[in-house]
């Protein structure tokens, strides 16, 4: 088997530590509560509410303080009620021009604190009836927009994280093909997709498979990674519905040497479980689900079976990797 360089840090989305904790918590109580979590060397902060009331210094010593890297920011437009018709394609200009000040200032506070990666998730970008948008101004708008948050300081990456729906009915960028389009509109260098496991169930993709249009025609940016029923954006934990297209997409990230942070972009409070047993579980299922993996990225056996579209030969070949007979 060829040694790869894929040796990815693992993230957790940073509001799921609230889960058990009394009052109001702080950043600094999510940080510290993360920092409980064997092996969670890497944090994403929202922008602006993680800033709320830290500036990015302390922060970035809060982070240190558990031996935790910052991996990036992720605006969250939801945060003003303002943008409920959308960020970057609110009919409003002036509100168009406020989404852009307020990424430009996570921009700032991104680069302040060593990062490089800014995710955009436009959920407000889209529209929930027939004529109620003028799609060619709402996409020559993003497109616009796009290209302004890009050229802000092209040492930054922005990586966009589609999603079919939800808050709005109809999502402007709503699946791989769609937001590869939309990258090749604004032509800048340092933009590139985050790859949400959920979310490409939900659009009724295959997750290798965009991963691999996703390194074709751009560059994955980020990964979170999660499972679910392809109905909604579950967040349930790694691997629990979907292990064969795990594993798949971990062989596919491996293939194309990934070597960027994995993000676990679960939802332990929608069931009230304990989230540093939660992100732990992540961790475990994770890694032996990569290991899996790595032991069939130069399976001879499996390459040709593929090459085949032999999927008979193909699942016998993954079922003794995934469920060895114990005796």
């Amino acid at each position: 088997m060829t040694d790869r360089p894929n040796r990815p840090r693992y993230a957790a989305r940073l509001n799921a530590f609230k889960v058990g904790l009394p009052g109001k918590p702080t950043v600094a109580d999510l940080i510290a509560r993360a920092g409980l979590v064997p092996g969670m060397d890497a944090a994403d902060l929202n922008f602006p509410d993680h800033f709320d009331h830290h500036r990015p210094a302390q922060l970035s010593d809060l982070l240190a303080a558990q031996g935790i890297a910052l991996n990036g920011l992720a605006m969250r437009y939801y945060t003003d009620p303002g943008f409920r018709l959308g960020a970057f394609t609110h009919p409003d200009r002036t509100i168009r021009q406020s989404a852009l000040d307020m990424t430009r200032r996570g921009l700032d506070a991104l680069s302040e604190m060593g990062g490089t990666v800014m995710t955009l998730w436009l959920g407000q970008d889209g529209v929930d009836y027939s004529f109620q948008g003028d799609h060619d101004a709402m996409w020559d708008a993003t497109i616009e927009a796009l290209r302004t948050v890009a050229d802000h300081n092209t040492a930054l990456d922005i990586a966009i994280e589609y999603k079919p729906n939800e808050p709005r009915a109809y999502a402007l960028l709503p699946d791989m093909a769609t937001t590869l389009l939309a990258i090749k509109d604004v032509a800048r260098p340092n933009l590139g997709v985050t790859v949400d496991f959920c979310h490409v169930l939900f659009a009724d993709e295959i997750p290798a498979q965009v991963a691999r249009l996703a390194a074709r025609h751009s560059r994955i940016l980020g990964v979170h990674l999660n499972d679910g029923y392809g109905k909604r954006d579950d967040g349930l934990m790694v691997g629990s519905v979907h292990p064969v297209q795990t594993v798949e997409l971990f062989v596919e990230l491996a293939r194309m040497n990934y070597d960027g942070v994995i993000y676990f972009d679960t939802f332990p409070d929608h069931g009230g479980l304990d989230p540093v047993k939660e992100a732990a579980t992540n961790i475990h299922m994770a890694d032996r689900l990569r290991a899996i993996a790595a032991t069939l990225v130069d399976n001879p056996e499996l390459t040709a079976a593929i090459a085949r579209q032999d999927a008979t030969e193909s699942l016998r070949i993954v079922a003794d990797a995934l469920y060895r007979n114990p005796t």
